[in-house]
């Protein structure tokens, strides 16, 4: 028979690599918020789950219950073969701990194949993100990179972590960019998924001297930052990156490639237009209309974002430790890397 196992226990487990988490709530579930690093393999896909649940509410739990086992039987085989083909210890978990991880834990114990259910399921993990997020003490300090829209900050730090170096990318996880142009290429994420894939970040740096990300607002797109977050960057060690217009201006247009989405990209704009000045705005629309985009960025960016920059900056007082002037991202990396380092050693 199948094993229950608590939170506090797989948590360690998974820590040390030694687990393999599955989720088996149905794609459109797994898609929408669950544990990071889990796979999916679902019991029900959502047709599937849809109609048992329908059954479920509209006639009888006995009914619900029939169609359920005609259909994991006719898939039994697959099911198995997908979980056969992990190795070593292996922990599966539905919504809350219920009938379907219930039902997968059993039938691979029969089976002769080792799973544990987790205990209170994805529900039990929320609980636990939301409290740690809101209770935990956290040692590191922050290096906060601060500067205008387009001065690379992102490439930055996705490029720390490519050298092995504590960094978040608030905005990759939230999957939002932090403009009206955020969403462009991109998947927004929920709360729920933001939460769980920064408290997994802040955990695996826990014991690290610093950790770097950028300053960002409480709202990134369609989530929020914790308090953890927005007290670590008030506190923490900023760094002014600035860089040329004409660089920001290529930065932005690599980054968003306006031209898969041009239509999107006219959508967003009139959600800002009528706060910029009447005649640059047609100006903006009319590079937008012609696909002149580096146009369209520049004045985007001269008579809108960093205007807003330089009034944010002020209302909060923004006063960096460090300023860093470079030609480009390549050059802006070596001086951010440089404090990285000092900071690492002097701890």
């Amino acid at each position: 028979m199948f094993q229950e196992i608590a939170l506090d226990k797989w948590r360690k487990l998974k820590d040390a690599g030694a687990v393999t988490t599955i989720d088996v709530r149905s794609p459109s579930e797994y898609a929408l918020a669950t544990i990071p690093g889990s796979l999916n393999i679902p019991l029900f896909d959502d047709d599937e789950r849809a109609e048992v649940g329908t059954l479920y509410k509209q006639v009888s739990v006995e009914a619900a219950k029939a169609r359920g086992l005609e259909i994991v039987s006719a898939k039994l085989p697959a099911f198995i073969k997908q979980f056969a083909a992990i190795p070593g210890k292996k922990t599966v978990f539905c919504w809350r701990g219920g009938m379907r991880s219930k039902t997968s834990a059993t039938l691979l114990s029969l089976m002769g194949l080792e799973a544990d259910r987790l205990t209170g399921g994805y529900r039990a993990y929320r609980q636990w993100v939301v409290h740690h997020l809101a209770t935990m003490e956290y040692a590191p300090r922050a290096l906060v990179l601060h500067g205008n829209t387009g001065c690379g900050k992102t490439v930055l730090l996705r490029r720390l972590q490519e050298d092995g170096y504590p960094a978040i990318d608030l905005e990759g996880m939230a999957g939002h960019r932090g403009s009206v142009f955020g969403e462009l290429g991109l998947r927004a994420s929920n709360q729920k998924m933001f939460d769980g894939l920064l408290l997994e970040q802040l955990w695996a740096y826990a014991g690290q001297p610093v950790v770097a990300f950028e300053a960002e607002s409480r709202r990134i797109g369609k989530v929020v930052l914790p308090d953890l977050i927005i007290g670590k960057k008030e506190q923490g060690l900023a760094i002014l990156i600035d860089l040329p217009l004409e660089e920001r201006v290529r930065q932005i247009v690599d980054d968003y490639k306006p031209w898969e989405q041009p239509e999107a990209c006219k959508r967003a704009f009139q959600f800002i237009k009528a706060r910029i000045h009447t005649p640059v705005a047609h100006e903006i629309q009319s590079c937008l209309d012609k696909e002149s985009y580096e146009t369209a960025v520049e004045l985007l960016l001269t008579h809108y974002y960093d205007p807003k920059y330089r009034h944010s900056s002020q209302q909060y007082e923004i006063k960096p430790d460090h300023i860093i002037q470079a030609r480009n991202v390549d050059d802006a990396y070596r001086d951010v890397e440089s404090v990285m380092r000092d900071m690492i050693g002097s701890r």
